[in-house]
């Protein structure tokens, strides 16, 4: 059996209509303006038109249909022909009938619509002026003055909700309009914060990368100059420098991994490749390291040590790192260093010098003799993010001097 077909419309039927009806609003008006049309012209062949004639109160009806038929299209036109068609009744006698539902949806669009603020106003005032002048036009028989007051209040009532409705309806509009711009703003504020957070981090971990690669190849290449040097004379020493190159090298690469994985995922989630950040401690280790590939350092720590914040920890890790990687690549062979750590009540300060023959002009200028701008940049950079000071340059005996001030906040 063929399964009967429903008479009631579906969901999917109502959504159509909807939609047909968004798409051709003129349309739409234009329907309801031909039925208006309809019973206006039914009541001007059975009703009493007043002293004007039929043919002039059918060209009275007609205009006002127009009226509803061009609302949206031309509603600031169309408000000025109400207007002038309700003086024209009001002239030629052609009595209130229903073709003047027309003026109440007219003072409705005009209220709704955005267009000039005068309009509006002017509409609202035509609105609260049609009954009074209606009942002066055509009073009521047997009513006394105070009926005729009371009335004309009554029938002003819905043209000041018809303007009311429309002026709430275009608040609203404009208020969803003002959220929708909102939203949209602050999307485009949420991607752009979203790219600077990217491009920092990019820029901290291309920092990370030089650091971890600028000193441990510097070690590495100093221990290969080292071995090569004895591995005939002293095949013991060699085996050292060779262990120390492994050792380093295995450092780098796992520290690569890292920042390599944070590049992948964002996290330290990979428990095989997770290397945790250099801190204050580790400082000495890393001075050790330096000792070990033959840079004589004098490493000093003065004031109470405590715990640190853990951006001022890897700052100042970082920054001791990229000074010994200098003192090796510029101070010359017989160059030796000296660390200081000093704990203060406000800040932790730090002072790395050498006496080495000094950097080139550019690596405090420019920021880097390394050709990339990782160097001396990359340190201000950092103590920029901790909110502290650097000063760098060359020493007045010779060799170069870092000294940075970082500020201490309570651990938590």
């Amino acid at each position: 059996m063929t399964p009967a077909v429903s008479a009631f419309p579906t969901l999917g039927h109502v959504q159509r209509l909807y939609d047909f009806i968004r798409r051709h609003p003129t349309g739409v008006d234009s329907f309801w303006a031909v039925l208006l049309f309809g019973f206006s012209l039914l009541w001007v062949a059975g009703s009493d038109t007043g002293s004007a004639p039929k043919p002039v109160a059918v060209v009275v009806v007609l205009l006002l249909c127009l009226v509803i038929a061009l609302r949206r299209r031309m509603s600031e036109e169309m408000v000025l022909v109400a207007a002038a068609l309700g003086a024209a009744q009001l002239a030629l006698d052609v009595p209130v009938n229903p073709a003047d539902w027309a003026m109440l949806v007219i003072i409705y669009s005009v209220a709704a619509n955005d267009g000039a603020r005068w309009v509006r106003r002017f509409a609202l005032a035509g609105g609260l002026l049609a009954a009074p002048l209606s009942q002066l036009r055509w009073p009521a028989p047997e009513v006394s003055t105070a009926g005729r007051i009371f009335y004309s209040i009554i029938m002003t009532v819905p043209f000041a909700l018809a303007w009311v409705l429309g002026d709430s309806i275009r608040t609203r509009r404009a208020y969803f309009a003002q959220l929708e711009e909102r939203a949209a703003r602050l999307e485009k504020e949420r991607e752009a914060q979203a790219k600077v957070a990217v491009a920092a981090e990019r820029a901290r971990i291309a920092r990370e990368l030089h650091d971890v690669v600028a000193h441990n190849v510097s070690v590495m290449v100093v221990q290969a100059d080292g071995a090569a040097y004895v591995i005939d004379a002293a095949p013991e020493q060699a085996k050292q420098a060779l262990e120390t190159i492994s050792t380093t090298g295995r450092q780098a690469l796992a520290e690569m991994r890292r920042l390599l994985g944070i590049l992948r995922t964002g996290e330290h989630r990979e428990a095989g490749e997770y290397v945790p950040q250099p801190d204050v401690e580790q400082i000495k280790e890393l001075v050790e390291q330096v000792r070990g590939a033959g840079l004589t350092v004098d490493f000093r720590i003065e004031g109470s040590p405590r715990p640190l914040p853990s951006g001022v920890e890897l700052t100042a890790y970082r920054i001791v790192q990229e000074a010994l990687t200098n003192t090796r690549k510029h101070g010359g062979p017989d160059a030796g260093a000296s660390v200081r750590l000093v704990y203060f009540d406000d800040g932790l300060g730090l002072l790395i010098e050498d006496d080495g023959r000094g950097a080139a002009h550019e690596m405090y200028e420019d920021g880097g003799a390394d050709g990339r701008g990782h160097g001396l940049i990359g340190m201000r950079e950092r103590v920029g993010m901790v909110g502290g000071t650097l000063d760098a340059g060359p020493r007045p005996g010779g060799g170069f001097r870092i000294s940075a001030l970082l500020p201490l906040k309570p651990a938590r």
